[in-house]
């Protein structure tokens, strides 16, 4: 028995280690597979979610649908007392008028709701009036430089009068 005795106890660290590592092995795919379940869940809720916001989307485009359509609009526009325009006219960049404008056919363009009086003004008296302010005199020399413009104020007023009006 002498002999079996070293030999067993040469082998028992081995054997731990197996032991250890499989059971460690075990403990880290209980935890992968808990781990996955959890993302499946995640994901079942998620396409849920999509699913139930997709839906909403499509029924909101197609309120949005019914809303525009032109005869709802019409509707809606009789509602606001608007009615049919006439044919336009339409301005030339020339400045020349292109049609024949015509009134609008109809009743009144908006509802004649009886209008609140408005609020009269205080009476002032004359002396509560404020005067346009008096022209204040200037040096001589400050005349002549305010009868010729600057360089700088004559750049920028042509600078702005070369660039278009934004836009157009």
């Amino acid at each position: 028995m002498a002999a079996g005795g070293p030999r067993a106890a040469r082998r028992t660290p081995f054997v731990l280690l197996v032991v250890v590592l499989l059971g460690s092995g075990l403990i880290a795919l209980l935890l992968l597979n808990s781990s996955l379940n959890q993302g499946s869940f995640e994901l079942s809720r998620l396409e849920k979610q999509t699913t139930e916001l997709s839906d909403e989307r499509q029924a909101l485009q197609q309120e949005v649908d019914r809303l525009s359509a032109p005869d709802a609009l019409e509707r809606r526009a009789r509602r606001l007392g608007m009615v049919p325009g006439g044919s336009p006219a339409f301005l030339n960049p020339d400045g020349s008028v292109s049609g024949v404008p015509t009134p609008a056919s109809g009743g009144p363009s908006v509802y004649r709701a009886p209008a609140a009086p408005l609020p009269t003004p205080p009476a002032a008296s004359p002396s509560a009036r404020p005067s346009p302010p008096a022209p204040t005199p200037a040096a001589p020399g400050a005349a002549s430089s305010q009868a010729s413009p600057t360089p700088s104020a004559t750049a920028s007023g042509t600078a702005q009068s070369e660039n278009p009006a934004p836009g157009r």
